[in-house]
């Protein structure tokens, strides 16, 4: 059973990138499989080292459900871009493995790209309200600046830059060719979208924020680097059609240090 539901495609690939989560990784996964969407769910432990791999071992056996991890630690970036090699859905999305975002909201992530209206969509924290993203602090006024950036180098209009969803064609992505390591995913998809002259669409969705006593693991040094990596893909080129090399460096991906789970056992 399990290899027919692998040979199919779903509509929606979920890569949950996951480091030290054992207290919400749980209550993540159950809400991601109960959203009404045909979807593969793709955890990648980043080499966690608090409960988190026991915690996920249990849903190693669900037919919907792939688990993989790192060996060591190696970034939020590279737990994404080990998830994207396993993703079969016709769009992708990611999501935390924390209690901050909501998957109710997939589904208006991916309608926009479903209708064709839309080929890259952001789910915005500061366009829904109630809504604690809507609370002015030291991330937001971060995410302002990244904002700031983003119209400055590329024209491109955003309310939210760094949120966690943001979806896309997975073919799309792919095609971007990722060389994130750490937080800097979200400032290279987006200097790459735009320089593909995509316009990237908003929607509302909803967020409870947590605090860094609460596992928050973004830093102040993590918006400079993000600021960094949007100035550094300003002059990027998509790889010409057959082309084997992408025209700027990138880091790729191996499967060394690669482990998957199944049915409990690493």
């Amino acid at each position: 059973m399990r290899d027919k539901v692998h040979s199919r495609r779903p509509l929606l690939t979920v890569i949950v990138p996951v480091y030290n989560e054992a207290a919400t990784i749980g209550a993540v996964l159950r809400k991601v499989l109960r959203v009404p969407l045909d979807k593969q769910v793709v955890v990648v432990d980043d080499g966690s080292t608090d409960q988190t791999p026991d915690r996920l071992k249990p849903w190693a056996g669900r037919p919907e459900v792939e688990i993989v991890g790192h060996r060591v630690n190696r970034g939020k970036g590279a737990a994404i871009r080990t998830g994207l090699a396993l993703a079969r859905g016709r769009f992708t999305i990611i999501q935390d493995g924390d209690l901050e975002y909501d998957p109710r909201d997939y589904a208006r992530l991916v309608e926009p790209l479903a209708s064709g209206r839309a080929r890259v969509v952001y789910g915005s924290r500061y366009l829904a309200e109630p809504n604690d993203g809507r609370r002015w602090n030291s991330f937001r006024w971060g995410v302002s600046v990244l904002n700031v950036f983003t119209w400055m180098l590329y024209g491109q209009r955003l309310t939210d830059e760094a949120t966690c969803y943001k979806a896309f064609p997975t073919e799309l992505l792919r095609s971007m060719r990722l060389d994130c390591e750490r937080f800097e995913f979200c400032p290279e998809v987006t200097a790459k979208a735009c320089r593909l002259g995509l316009k990237i669409h908003e929607v509302p969705i909803r967020y409870v924020a947590r605090r860094i006593g609460e596992g928050k693991k973004i830093r102040w040094r993590d918006g400079l680097a993000a600021l960094a990596a949007l100035w550094r893909w300003r002059r990027w080129q998509a790889p010409t059609p057959g082309s084997s090399q992408p025209r700027q460096r990138a880091r790729g991906r191996s499967w060394a240090g690669v482990r998957r789970l199944r049915h409990g056992r690493a």
